[in-house]
């Protein structure tokens, strides 16, 4: 993971996110459907501008590292990938349609998790030390965990 110039950006857009099919069932046990799926999220990314880091399937649920574009919001990737794959999943295998009535794929619930090489005590501890020196002082920083007043 590095940092990418965007039009008027720069930065990283990493995230961990977690889709777990309606009723926690293990509908990737099948190896079609589990490719299928594979297939479909790749052809998301291509589409959409997304970058697939990595994809893990398991029986009954995905995890999907990607990076996306600063102007694309998680709500719409999570709508994107989970609206998608589900209309070409029961198209493609309809007796997916047999375990999960009510023409639902995925669970509503979601995980997400910002992935990035900063942590959160490293952000923090930038912070608090550039601003030490009070609201005029302008700190020289010698690297992310070291400043100089």
């Amino acid at each position: 993971m590095s940092l990418r110039s965007f039009s008027h950006a720069y930065g990283e857009s990493n995230y961990h996110i977690v889709l777990v099919p309606k009723y926690r069932r293990k509908i990737f046990k099948d190896i079609h459907v589990a490719r299928g799926c594979r297939l479909i999220f790749h052809e998301i990314a291509d589409q959409y501008g997304y970058t697939i880091l990595a994809l893990e399937i398991m029986e009954d649920h995905v995890h999907l590292f990607l990076e996306m574009h600063p102007t694309h919001s998680l709500s719409r990737t999570f709508q994107l990938f989970k609206g998608i794959s589900a209309r070409k999943l029961f198209w493609r295998f309809p007796s997916l349609k047999k375990q999960l009535w009510g023409g639902h794929l995925w669970s509503r619930g979601k995980f997400f998790r910002s992935v990035g090489e900063v942590t959160s005590d490293k952000i923090e501890f930038y912070i608090t030390e550039s601003q030490s020196g009070g609201i005029f002082a302008k700190p020289i920083q010698t690297g992310l965990g070291r400043f100089a007043v």
